[in-house]
């Protein structure tokens, strides 16, 4: 670090001289050494203060911005803390890790976290058993490293999207008296939403190369699991929908179908059905913006792309374990891959993107509003669209990745101190295809291609190296990427 500061220095006092020798020196000769010594002083600076400064000046508010934004359905208080002090508290030794679909015992609580812990993978589960969880819960929320804060991803947008003076935010979700006093002013909650008792959630954290026993996790991340039934049963929906009318919003911002899973097949299957009823009644002047969220069942992934909720909404929001999911659940482009290895393959997300918007998205003979998608990673973001429909999506990618720094490391701005560039400097953006090969300039972060019609737009991420808190990471990184985002009327 001291050499590039004395490198600084050195350069700064070269060009002083410059300065004062300018005028006996010929001006092409004054012009070619003062690039030279400019060039070499911002590549002096670290990979990360360059990204920075790119990014300010990529960073432009939209044309046209949204004014009033409807988010919907999930919502609940988070409480957060540490997956091995909970596990320590509740007596549960470490062991072998192994997944389940569906939690039933503290039993399956330790062997699943230990599984996801050991890949630094997120993932979110359903406990069945009622009694067994509000025992866990209580010694989640009176632990002393404990907190409680907003939960749910539409609440968490809500949240975000909120702390925007300019914008007027609707929440709709199984709001009780604890989430209530946790939500921005600027949030308002129909009174049809409000209910008695909260939801709880509890979000289990761990940092990376934390043990636990034999077990140490290679990146910071968390496992949530919960006994949520008002979010389960998606009760909230039908309120929602109704309440737009009054509302009137210019953009509309929906999770919480994964929460189904916990419910019956035959339940889960007839309300989905119920909710593509109530999306279709949204008028379709109107943006959707589908937050998808971790999921296990196959076939209800399937029947989500399948039965006409993709075709309905307009950008969709999701991470790399989603993606994979996603595509392994409908047979796409590298579906035999088990999971990641490491940072995700950019030419793999950008061959699974690319068949999403190509199978599912609107073209002229495709009765489908699907035309955008943001994927975020630790490492990087890509924002894909359909060209014509979408703009400011360059500043949109780089707003993203911004939050993601600024919001693990819960600093207003990036501290290049805290954060590093861990994204590749080099990659090919597909594996189907004729690929390019790109090199990563810090000085023009955001990468842009394009594929028969589709726009693709990446930027690093500067992953912080001490995370606070990473839950919502997702959810901010989304809002943020919307608030940035431009329409185009059709």
């Amino acid at each position: 670090m001291w050499q590039r500061s004395v490198c600084v220095g050195l350069l700064a006092l070269a060009l002083g001289y410059l300065c004062v020798l300018g005028p006996e020196l010929p001006p092409a000769a004054l012009r070619q050494l003062s690039a030279s010594l400019l060039g070499t002083l911002r590549r002096a600076r670290s990979l990360e203060a360059r990204t920075v400064a790119a990014w300010q000046a990529a960073i432009v508010r939209p044309a046209r911005g949204w004014a009033r934004v409807a988010v919907g359905v999930n919502a609940c208080v988070d409480v957060v803390l540490s997956g091995v002090k909970l596990l320590e508290a509740l007596g549960l030794e470490p062991g072998e890790g192994k997944n389940h679909a569906v939690l039933n015992s503290g039993q399956d609580l330790r062997e699943a976290f230990a599984h996801f812990m050991e890949r630094g993978a997120a993932a979110e589960r359903f406990f069945s058993n009622a009694e067994a969880f509000q025992a866990i819960a209580r010694t989640a929320s009176e632990h002393p490293a404990a907190q409680l804060y907003v939960g749910g991803n539409a609440a968490l947008i809500g949240q975000k999207l909120a702390t925007n003076p300019d914008l007027k935010i609707l929440l709709c979700g199984p709001v009780g008296p604890k989430l209530h006093e946790l939500l921005d002013d600027n949030v308002v909650v129909p009174p049809e939403s409000m209910q008695e008792r909260d939801e709880f959630h509890l979000i289990l954290e761990y940092q990376a190369g934390e043990q636990w026993g034999r077990v140490r996790a290679p990146a910071a991340n968390r496992f949530i699991f919960s006994h949520d039934l008002s979010n389960g049963a998606l009760n909230m929906l039908e309120v929602f929908v109704s309440s737009l009318d009054e509302f009137q919003p210019d953009l509309v911002v929906l999770s919480g179908l994964h929460m189904m899973e916990g419910q019956s097949k035959e339940m889960r299957q007839r309300r989905l059905m119920e909710a593509v009823a109530s999306i279709s009644d949204i008028p379709t002047d109107i943006p959707i913006h589908l937050e998808l969220a971790s999921m296990t069942d196959q076939d209800f992934m399937s029947n989500i792309m399948h039965q006409q909720v993709f075709p309905l909404v307009n950008s969709i929001g999701l991470n790399e374990q989603e993606l994979l999911f996603l595509t392994q659940s409908a047979s796409g482009p590298h579906a035999s891959l088990a999971s990641w290895s490491g940072i995700p393959d950019v030419g793999v997300v950008s061959d699974i993107l690319f068949w999403i918007l190509k199978e599912h998205g609107k073209t002229a003979e495709r009765a489908s509003d699907l035309t955008r998608i943001h994927f975020h990673t630790l490492a990087y973001h890509i924002l894909v669209t359909v060209d014509g429909h979408w703009g400011n999506q360059a500043a949109a990618v780089a707003a993203g990745a911004r939050a993601a720094g600024t919001q693990a490391c819960a600093t207003d701005t990036i501290d290049t101190s805290k954060v590093f560039l861990k994204a590749p400097l080099e990659f090919v953006t597909s594996h189907t295809e004729a690929p390019s090969k790109i090199s990563l300039n810090p000085d023009e972060p955001v990468v842009h291609w394009h594929r028969e019609g589709i726009s693709f737009h990446f930027t690093p991420v500067l992953v912080c190296k001490d995370p606070v808190r990473t839950v919502g990471l997702g959810d901010a990184i989304s809002a943020e990427g919307l608030l940035y985002s431009e329409v185009y009327p059709q």
